[in-house]
């Protein structure tokens, strides 16, 4: 069974629509995931200079020191 040109053209056209479709969705996802991701850093950077700020905050209080009946 041989195929014409015509519906070999189709094909072609067809798979091309799928395939742009499945670019732009993967496009699509790959910008949320960047969203996402660029939101992730931002709390971390958060979370370390709220960490960073306890820390020294810790350091800065008196030194323990050993009870009386040492």
């Amino acid at each position: 069974m041989t195929i014409s040109q015509d519906e070999r053209i189709v094909r072609l056209e067809e798979l091309t629509a799928h395939q742009t479709e499945t670019i732009e969705e993967l496009s699509e996802q790959v910008a949320r995931q960047w969203t996402l991701i660029e939101r992730l850093k931002r709390q971390i950077d958060d979370m370390t200079d709220r960490f960073e700020t306890l820390e020294d905050t810790a350091r800065m209080q008196a030194p323990t020191q050993k009870p009386p009946h040492w």
